[in-house]
């Protein structure tokens, strides 16, 4: 089983993720090798709508405001570090892990 990571982070959480755009829907895929979670979105990587995409659905799964999410870094790639303002490493944790597909939890 792989595991993704989540750390400390300034004032909350961060982790890390590898995007996959134009997929058919948006979901997380599963964890990978190197500790990211792996999240397809349906958004072209055209003028930022891949990372509002990412933003907007990171909030929604972690029921946080949209403003508390954060990409620090990897913009224009497809590994980016996410950054949680306000939430502990283990609340991401607990909610992030129930979405993950079955055997990958």
């Amino acid at each position: 089983m792989r595991e993704f990571r989540i750390t400390d982070a300034k004032g909350g959480a961060a982790f890390a993720v590898r995007v996959v755009t134009r997929a058919p829907r948006r979901e997380i895929v599963g964890s990978q090798e190197d500790g990211s979670l792996k999240i397809r979105l349906t958004s072209p990587p055209r003028e930022g709508r891949a990372n509002k995409e990412l933003v907007d659905f990171l909030a929604e799964l972690l029921d946080v405001a949209k403003s508390r999410i954060e990409i620090v870094a990897g913009h224009k790639g497809r590994k980016k570090l996410i950054g949680v303002e306000g939430l502990l490493p283990a609340v991401v944790d607990e909610r992030l892990r129930p979405r993950l597909p079955k055997g990958d939890e």
